[in-house]
């Protein structure tokens, strides 16, 4: 049975939702999967050898990934690359489609030319608007950014862009990357 294990970082739960989804579709398909926060892989160890493939994703906060993930792919290189491995990135501005793919996609073309790891499997998922729940400094930075890129701008709005279908489908695709 072939194992997957899928590191994460997540601010606001969205990120560990989708890690949940690809880890849930791993298993529908007779896979074996666990889900590990960065944070906990630093403080408790990673036995890399228990896993046949890796992936790690990570969300783009204000255009940019926070510090921890850079840190983490720097000091886990070797095990990250040791194994068949993938990045995903989780972004509200893979809403539209040109920006949904590898290519289009700026923030993880950032990703590519800032980490020291890179990923033999790449993914963009489109993120979550959450004005309700985000603390009314980031709903205003958040709000600046939506109107120049012409998305949602009122403060009410809680909009999932995910794709839960493709992020399935992309849990079955890990598998075969063994």
């Amino acid at each position: 049975m072939t194992s997957v294990l899928v590191l994460y970082m997540s601010r606001g739960g969205h990120t560990a939702r989708i890690a949940r989804r690809i880890c849930e579709s791993i298993a529908a398909a007779s896979g074996r999967a666990e889900m590990m926060d960065i944070t906990e892989a630093e403080r408790e160890g990673v036995d890399w050898g228990r896993y046949d493939v890796v992936a790690l994703g990570a969300p783009v906060l204000y255009g940019t990934y926070d510090k921890r993930v850079l840190a983490f792919v720097a000091r886990h290189r070797a095990a990250l690359e040791a194994k068949p491995n993938s990045f995903f990135n989780v972004s509200v501005v893979a809403r539209t489609p040109e920006k949904a793919t590898v290519e289009g996609n700026r923030y993880l073309q950032k990703f590519l030319r800032l980490s020291p790891w890179q990923p033999k499997d790449l993914k963009v998922i489109a993120g979550k608007v959450d004005y309700p729940a985000w603390p009314w400094h980031e709903r205003v930075m958040i709000q600046l950014i939506m109107k120049y890129t012409h998305g949602p701008t009122d403060p009410r709005t809680v909009i999932d862009y995910t794709d839960w279908d493709d992020v399935r489908a992309y849990g079955e695709h890990l598998l075969t990357l063994a």
